[in-house]
């Protein structure tokens, strides 16, 4: 049911097999079957399942997915065709509208990103219904960890977004080759503590632009 490309299957295969992740399994499968848990698990990895390894050049960490029903698919900050946008969604492209001086489409369905090699992963991949983080120290943590090294292991430059504490605890493991940008969340909490203003997107394209790459079209 947990479906994963072979791409990512083949890099990962050894952390299938480490207790950690054996115990992850075993939560998630008494989980799935007790509760209202999203994403649905075919879409798990949907963040892996859309941009191969090798050609990602932008990763976005989340915390976690979206707990309420129909929102969560698998991309972090992005929710399904037809659903509201989320106050960070809301914050996320107004710090584009404003940075790129474009219009941002009306869905906050991020697959368009994703297309284009941008890496939506949230830290933790699941998450119980109106309960934020209730999977967070169950073992996705090492997992997502692994995912990180295992970029930035990469030579090929790409640029790292971290947005607010959580995200910035990787930091200290993404090589010098990469570009790492820093802000506050663009939760509504924090997003006016530096969030906007911070140019991320403009940042990001010209990074991608000066090592040969084919910026973001983030519209």
């Amino acid at each position: 049911m947990i479906r994963i490309t072979k791409n990512w299957a083949n890099l990962l295969k050894d952390e299938f097999e480490k207790p950690y992740f054996k115990e992850l399994q075993k939560f998630l499968e008494k989980e799935y079957s007790t509760y209202d848990v999203y994403p649905p698990m075919e879409n798990i990895f949907n963040a892996l399942n859309m941009v191969k390894y090798e050609d990602v050049k932008v990763v976005i960490i989340g915390q976690d997915p979206y707990h309420e029903p129909n929102q969560a698919h698998g991309l972090a900050f992005s929710v399904q065709d037809g659903i509201e946008l989320p106050p960070s969604l809301v914050n996320i492209y107004k710090e584009i509208e404003d940075d790129l001086k474009i219009k941002c489409e009306k869905t906050g369905n991020l697959t368009r990103w994703a297309k284009q090699g941008v890496l939506l992963l949230n830290t933790s991949l699941t998450v119980r219904r109106a309960q934020a983080n209730s999977h967070s120290g169950k073992g996705w943590e090492i997992f997502t960890n692994r995912i990180i090294e295992l970029l930035s292991n990469r030579q090929d430059p790409m640029v790292f977004i971290l947005w607010g504490s959580n995200a910035q605890t990787f930091a200290p493991q993404i090589k010098k080759q990469h570009l790492i940008l820093k802000a506050p969340h663009p939760s509504p909490l924090s997003a006016y503590r530096g969030f906007f203003g911070c140019k991320h997107f403009s940042k990001t394209n010209e990074f991608l632009k000066a090592n040969g790459k084919t910026p973001i079209d983030w519209h």
